[in-house]
């Protein structure tokens, strides 16, 4: 049985649990400038913390133990640790010629942490037999449908073509080093999505292999319940559904309860598995996220309840602590149902 097939079994049966935030675990390291570096780029010509897709390379240890932690917690899905590593975001650090293998050491650490855990004794008193890698494909920090120049609004930085080749690097990285599924997520402009979708079909196309299961997830940005580049969540649906996702979903930007419209909305329009991995609430004034693990496994609790959801998880400022209280509040409830879709006949 191939990897969406299993998904698919595990899906109709009960909601599944993706990680929580990657960053929010780093930033409890308090690494310094020298924990990016390490010995190989020690003498790197410009600062490097910050790029935390290098730690791949450089901290393997602690972006390892992140996701055991998240497993332990209860997640099913883990992502990569691989939000910018294509050529055109790690060119912020001068490594763009690093995105390989960045993406290939990123899949290998997270098959090991899922190997590892999986032959742990908490593993078994928890009756966990599987577990999946999603290779993370983030949205990039150039846009392709809006100008970075108020002044020039017609001006890109970067073309569709660019953009494509970026990420066709990544995925073959990804699937090189194991990724089991390929997650397309925190679309704020739909094109960079489509130069994703692009990659990913072109890839599995040139290389002849069968392609892995893509999930898809955006962010509507704020009340209007647009993405940033201006879409209603039923086009931005519409848009990427050629793609033929395991699961498309909302993720980031917002809190749970402020993404709870939006939820709803795509519960009912998506004729797939339907995804919310919101953030701990909203940001305070210091940039940080107070919502506790319990308020954030209640509202998320009132998407199951509703029948709204298949798979669940965190974004920004979620800890394992969080994605625990998430996992245990769903095993209350059954996952969404797929809608009954029937072909509709032209007539003469």
């Amino acid at each position: 049985m191939g990897t969406k097939d299993t998904l698919r079994n595990i899906l109709d049966q009960r909601i599944m649990i993706i990680d929580g935030a990657m960053g929010t675990m780093i930033q409890r390291y308090k690494l310094q400038e020298e924990d990016y570096r390490g010995e190989r780029f020690k003498d790197w010509h410009v600062d490097l913390k910050g790029n935390n897709d290098l730690l791949c390379l450089t901290r393997p240890d602690i972006i390892k133990e992140i996701h055991i932690q998240y497993l332990a917690a209860g997640a099913d899905i883990i992502e990569t640790n691989t939000f910018n590593a294509q050529q055109v975001s790690l060119a912020d650090y001068d490594m763009q010629a690093l995105a390989y293998e960045i993406n290939v050491a990123a899949a290998k650490l997270a098959k090991e942490a899922v190997q590892e855990f999986l032959a742990s004794p908490e593993a078994k008193a928890q009756g966990r037999d599987k577990a999946f890698v999603a290779g993370a494909i983030g949205p990039m920090n150039k846009t392709l449908s809006l100008s970075p120049d108020v002044n020039q609004p017609g001006f890109r930085s970067i073309y569709f073509d660019e953009v494509a080749a970026a990420y066709y690097e990544q995925v073959k990285a990804l699937v090189e080093g194991g990724a089991d599924v390929l997650l397309v997520e925190t679309i704020f402009d739909t094109l960079n999505a489509k130069a994703a979708i692009y990659a990913i079909e072109k890839f599995f196309r040139d290389t002849k292999q069968e392609k892995l299961p893509v999930m898809i997830s955006g962010t509507i940005t704020d009340a209007s319940g647009r993405t940033l580049s201006g879409q209603t969540l039923e086009a931005f649906y519409i848009s990427v559904m050629h793609a033929d996702p395991i699961s498309i979903g909302l993720n980031c930007a917002l809190g749970a309860e402020q993404m709870r419209p939006h939820v709803e909305e795509l519960s009912e329009l998506a004729t797939c598995y339907v995804s919310s991995y919101p953030n701990a609430g909203l940001p305070n004034a210091m940039g940080e996220y107070d919502e506790t693990q319990e308020e954030t496994a209640s509202i998320i609790g009132g998407f199951a309840r509703e029948g709204w959801v298949n798979l669940v998880g965190g974004c920004c400022g979620t800890t394992p602590d969080h994605i625990r209280a998430i996992a245990q509040e769903m095993k209350k409830y059954a996952p969404r149902q797929l809608p009954q879709v029937s072909l509709v006949e032209e007539t003469a």
